[in-house]
C-alpha cells in the first residue's frame, strides 16, 4: 500500500527540512522538493506515494526581489490543500492576488498571535498563542476570498485561510520548538485539512526497501560500499535479506579510520554479512590526498578512489551493482536541490566520478533521516553497538584533520580522538550526545612541557546533541570532564600543547569541521 504524503516545497529556508521531519513524527511521509517544481513532477510521485497536500517553506528572499523564488501556479490547479509558512505564507498571497510590504517593524524570536478565528490549521488553540517569527515582511492585503485568522502587535495578517478551507498560510514558524503548539497546528492541517492516515512506520518500510533492491539488481551481483557506521550497516543488512549470497560487503581500509575499526568490523559484520573483503588501500588513499588542503578537494578524490577500489573488487567477484549507504541529510547537504546551498560535497553524493563501471547505484536509505535510519536497524534486528555507534564521517579522519593529510597527523588525531571517546563514554554520555571526537587543527602554538618550551598542534574537541543532524547544538560538558580529557591528550600524545573545546551550534556551523 502506497503511504499518504505531504510535499514540502523549499524555498530556501533554514528550517525547510525541519517541517519535512516534523511531519514524519506524525508518522506521515514527506519528502522536500524544489519551490518551483511542476505539477507534472508532483503528479510523478503518485507512482510511490499519495500525495495528500503541499507545505512552502519559509526562504531568505522576498517576494518583489529580482530572481526570488516563485511558485509554479499549476501547482495549485492540482487541487491540493496548500499550508505557507513565512516565505510561503507571503508568496501565497502575493501570486493569489494580495500585497506584501515591508513591516513598520520586523519580528524575530517569540511573539505572542491572538487568534482570532481558531479554525482548520489554529483548531483547537486558545486565545493567544506563543509563536516564532522570523521575518520584515509582511502580508498587508489578502487576496478576495481569504480572512484574517490570527494578528500580533506588529503584523495584523499572522495568519489567514480561504473560505473553502483549502488554502492556510502562518506568518510564524510552527516547525521549531519555540512554538509550543506548532505541532497541533502541523496536525491539524496533515490530517484534519489533508485527510492524511498516519501510515509511514519503518516496519512497512523494510519490505519495500527490500523489494526495490531485488529490482533494481535483479539477479545480478552487488556489493556493498560498508564503512561500519550506521547507515552502511543497516543498507547492507537491507541488502543481504534481497541478494543473499549474491551480495558482497566491501570495507575499504584507508588509513583513515578511528582506532579498532577494522577489527570492530571483522568481528561484527563476518557474523551478519555472507561475504565480507577487506581491502587493504591505505597508500593508494594517502597517495592521493598529497599536498590536497581543500575539504570539498578532499571528499572528491575520497569518493573516486573508494570508486576505484569498490571496481576493482567488483571485476573481481562479477558484481555489476553498487549499493550505498546514502541517507538524505548527505544528498540535502550536497546541494541536491535546486534552492538548496551545497554545504559540503559528502563523497558518495556529489563527491562521485562522472564515469563508473557499475551499472547502477542503489540507495535503499536516500530518503531517511539518522533516527530514521536507526530505527529500521533496530527492525531488522543489528546488534545494539551497530545501532547505537555514533556518526562517523566517509572520508574519515581525513575532514578531521585540517590542511593537508598524512599519515603522521593522522595518527595523532586518531590518537586523541581514542581519548575522546573513552573518556565521555566513561562518563556515560555516549547515549546523550549525537556526537563526539576530535579534530586536528592545521597550526601549531607555543606551549610549555618539562620546563621547556614547547611548540606542538592544538586538538579542538567537538560534542553536539542532535537528533537528526540537521540541526545541532553543543553540549554543555562538565568542566572536570573537559580537564580530564584535555590533560590525557596532552600527556600521551606528545606532539599536541594546546586542547580547545567547540561552543559552535549547527548552524551556523556544521558538526565536522570539514
Amino acid at each position: 500500500m502506497k503511504p499518504d504524503a505531504i510535499a514540502v516545497l523549499d524555498f530556501g529556508g533554514q528550517y525547510c527540512h525541519l517541517i519535512a521531519r516534523r511531519v514524519r513524527e506524525l508518522h506521515v511521509y514527506s519528502e522536500v522538493l524544489p519551490g518551483d517544481v511542476s505539477a507534472g513532477e508532483l503528479e510523478a510521485l503518485g507512482e510511490r506515494v499519495v500525495l495528500k497536500g503541499l507545505i512552502l517553506s519559509g526562504g531568505p528572499a522576498s517576494v518583489y526581489e529580482p530572481g526570488a523564488p516563485k511558485l509554479d501556479l499549476s501547482v495549485l490547479g492540482l487541487g491540493l490543500p496548500v499550508l505557507g509558512i513565512c516565505y510561503g505564507h507571503q508568496l501565497l498571497a502575493h501570486m493569489l492576488g494580495g500585497e506584501v510590504k515591508r513591516g513598520k517593524a520586523a519580528e524575530y524570536g517569540v511573539a505572542e498571535a491572538r487568534v482570532l478565528k481558531a479554525v482548520g490549521v489554529l483548531e483547537g488553540l486558545g486565545p493567544v498563542e506563543r509563536v516564532w517569527m522570523s521575518h520584515a515582511d509582511q502580508v498587508v492585503r489578502l487576496p478576495e476570498g481569504f480572512e484574517v485568522l490570527a494578528e500580533t502587535d506588529n503584523c495584523p495578517i499572522a495568519a489567514f485561510g480561504d473560505r473553502e478551507g483549502h488554502i492556510y498560510g502562518l506568518q510564524w514558524h510552527p516547525e521549531v520548538i519555540h512554538t509550543p503548539n506548532g505541532q497541533r497546528m502541523l496536525a491539524n492541517f496533515v490530517f484534519r485539512i489533508c485527510g492524511c492516515q498516519p501510515n509511514w512506520r519503518m516496519e512497512d518500510f523494510i519490505p519495500r526497501a527490500v523489494e526495490e533492491i531485488r529490482r533494481a539488481v535483479g539477479r545480478g551481483k552487488a556489493i556493498i560500499a560498508l564503512s561500519g557506521g550506521i547507515d552502511s550497516s543497516t543498507a547492507a543488512v537491507l541488502a543481504a535479506k534481497a541478494l543473499g549470497e549474491r551480495l558482497h560487503a566491501v570495507f575499504v581500509d584507508t588509513g583513515l579510520m578511528r582506532e579498532g575499526e577494522v577489527e570492530y568490523v571483522k568481528r561484527v559484520f563476518s557474523r551478519l554479512l555472507p561475504n565480507l573483503h577487506v581491502v587493504d588501500a591505505r597508500e593508494e588513499f594517502f597517495r592521493t590526498l598529497k599536498g590536497i588542503t581543500d575539504p570539498e578537494q578532499k571528499r572528491r578524490v575520497i569518493g573516486e578512489t573508494f570508486i576505484r577500489v569498490f571496481e576493482r573488487v567488483a571485476r573481481q567477484v562479477g558484481a555489476e551493482y553498487l549499493v550505498q549507504g546514502t541517507i538524505y541529510p548527505d544528498r540535502i547537504e550536497s546541494g541536491f536541490r535546486r534552492f538548496s546551498d551545497k554545504i559540503k560535497t559528502h563523497h558518495n553524493v556529489a563527491g562521485l566520478p562522472a564515469h563508473m563501471e557499475f551499472k547502477a547505484i542503489v540507495e535503499p536509505l536516500r530518503d531517511l533521516y539518522k533516527d530514521e535510519v536507526r530505527e529500521v536497524a533496530r527492525q531488522l534486528g543489528l546488534p545494539r553497538e551497530v545501532v547505537e555507534r555514533q556518526p562517523f564521517p566517509g572520508p574519515g579522519l581525513a575532514v578531521r584533520v585540517i590542511g593537508e593529510v598524512t599519515p603522521e597527523k593522522v595518527e595523532l588525531v586518531r590518537k586523541a580522538d581514542a581519548i575522546v571517546r573513552e573518556e565521555f563514554e566513561r562518563a556515560g554520555l555516549a547515549g546523550r550526545l549525537w556526537q563526539y571526537f576530535a579534530v586536528l587543527l592545521d597550526t601549531r602554538t607555543t606551549g610549555v612541557k618539562g620546563d621547556r618550551r614547547a611548540y606542538g598542534y592544538v586538538i579542538a574537541i567537538r560534542a553536539v546533541e542532535s537528533k537528526e543532524a540537521m540541526t545541532a547544538s553543543f553540549a554543555k560538558l562538565p568542566w572536570d570532564l573537559l580537564e580530564r580529557v584535555a590533560t590525557r591528550i596532552t600527556n600521551e600524545v606528545p606532539e599536541v600543547v594546546r586542547v580547545v573545546y567547540d561552543i559552535t551550534h549547527k548552524p551556523p556551523a556544521t558538526i565536522e569541521w570539514e
